[in-house]
């Protein structure tokens, strides 16, 4: 990968941001924007929020808003103008993208392509696959990697069903490509980290089957990013995808960066300018078309810059705060919260894998006798905890773990389910760099009271929604 070395007046311009390093990880959590943010009780007074979602999308980090600030005067449009700003922000573009594939590990040969999101990037790999491949994705992926492939015409899609162990699935994946009918291109999708129980997937082990049968393989890595580093050549997969908004930068910007030769004899992604290299008339009145074949050929029209921009602060403030010490307090907080969780009895915790296999910080609950919607309501209303309810946009995985196809879900006050009985959904709990300890310990005690007095105000459904019944008074 290689990219035009910033202006020096550029570099003046943003250097202020950037100049201090992001903190070690050892010192405590990473400053992110929000953390002092106070928000109200339904029971009265306030609280400072405890944002316990990350896995949904995670805090942007405070060098990472620095860095954007600091560059929002110099704004301007990129690859087409002669004025200095624009010069300027496509300096920064290319650079942020030389600073991703440093990031990820890029081979010389791969493309980085800046797209909207994790979804957007695996809906253009599906667009990009030659006619016949052969999809092989296990259901217990994310909506996000598990449905794009099947929009694509001339592509066969295998799912195969959930593993109870890390092995289980390499087995399944090597009979099914085994299987395989008439031998063609095949592509593996699968995630690094599951949304839903935050268990790490045997990806090098995956890829490896994958290659032996001649298929390729795409990492959604959207979940392992923020986590855990991810190197492409050592992983030796085909292609990463993932989102800003999940690796501490704001929304609106993702990365598809991999193998070029299918991106590069695609159509282009979306056509307009910035894909189009030269477009000439015809004498039939129609026109020519020459697409780059770059990574521009799949970025038609006017860039995320500051999206873009955003994402590449992230990378350098992970890397300069150290993936070892990230991961060591992070699997420190994993072992507190575990621990608050196994003191209350009714509290079942989620796992394809089993309760020891290796994890990042994401957790998935059911609360026997309680509705996670009211559960999840009662966290947020009464003790300023943001946690999340649902099927977490991985509805097979979690109908799987929950025990089957759940009912329509009545009243949020109403129980869940009797003792012994499937739940309907789930609550899911999960953090990151930048959460500090107090909200772990918070998360639990309000867990234990919850389960042992019940919640002090009364709910009902609004909009598809549970929440705090306005007209009810303190329990």
């Amino acid at each position: 990968m290689s990219a035009r070395p910033a202006a020096p007046a550029a570099s003046a311009a943003l250097s202020a941001a950037s100049a201090d390093p992001a903190p070690g990880a050892t010192d405590g959590p990473l400053p992110v924007l929000g953390r002092d943010v106070l928000v109200p009780l339904v029971t009265g007074g306030e609280v400072t929020y405890a944002a316990l979602d990350y896995a949904a999308s995670a805090p942007a980090l405070q060098r990472v808003w620095d860095d954007v600030a600091a560059y929002a005067p110099y704004y301007g449009s990129v690859h087409r103008g002669a004025g200095y700003l624009s010069q300027l922000s496509t300096d920064l573009f290319e650079n942020s993208r030389a600073a991703v594939a440093r990031f990820l590990g890029c081979r010389d040969e791969d493309q980085v392509v800046f797209t909207r999101s994790t979804t957007d990037s695996l809906n253009l790999l599906a667009s990009a696959l030659p006619h016949g491949t052969r999809v092989f994705v296990f259901e217990t992926e994310h909506h996000a990697s598990l449905l794009p492939w099947q929009q694509r015409a001339g592509v066969d899609v295998t799912y195969l069903g959930a593993p109870r162990a890390p092995e289980q699935a390499v087995e399944a994946l090597e009979r099914a490509l085994a299987a395989r009918e008439p031998y063609g291109p095949a592509l593996v999708c699968v995630t690094g980290a599951s949304n839903v129980t935050g268990e790490l997937w045997p990806v090098r082990e995956l890829a490896a089957a994958a290659h032996a049968r001649g298929a390729r393989i795409v990492l959604d890595a959207a979940q392992l990013v923020p986590h855990h580093p991810v190197d492409i050549g050592a992983l030796d997969v085909d292609w990463v995808a993932f989102s800003g908004h999940k690796l501490y930068a704001p929304f609106g910007s993702g990365v598809l960066a991999g193998r070029a030769d299918w991106l590069r004899d695609a159509e282009p992604y979306l056509a307009g300018g910035g894909a189009s290299r030269t477009v000439s008339r015809r004498a039939d009145g129609g026109v020519d078309v020459d697409w780059h074949t770059t990574a521009a050929r799949h970025e038609a029209g006017s860039p995320n810059v500051i999206g873009v921009h955003a994402i590449a602060s992230a990378c350098k403030a992970l890397t300069e705060a150290g993936f070892d010490a990230l991961v060591a307090r992070e699997q420190r907080l994993l072992a507190r919260l575990r621990e608050g969780l196994a003191r209350v009895p009714e509290v079942k915790v989620l796992s394809l894998f089993g309760e020891d296999a290796p994890r990042v910080g994401v957790i998935s609950f059911v609360v026997e006798g309680w509705n996670s919607s009211h559960f999840a309501a009662a966290l947020s209303a009464e003790y300023g905890i943001g946690v999340r309810d649902g099927l977490f946009c991985a509805h097979p995985l979690v109908r799987t773990l929950l025990g089957g196809e759940p009912e329509p879900p009545g009243e949020c006050g109403a129980p869940d389910a009797a003792p012994g009985e499937p739940s309907l959904n789930a609550i899911r709990v999960s953090f990151g760099a930048g959460t500090p300890d107090e909200h772990i310990d918070r998360f639990a005690d309000a867990v234990q009271q919850l389960v042992r007095d019940g919640a002090r105000w009364s709910y009902r459904t609004e909009d598809g929604r549970c929440v705090p019944d306005r007209g009810t008074t303190v329990a």
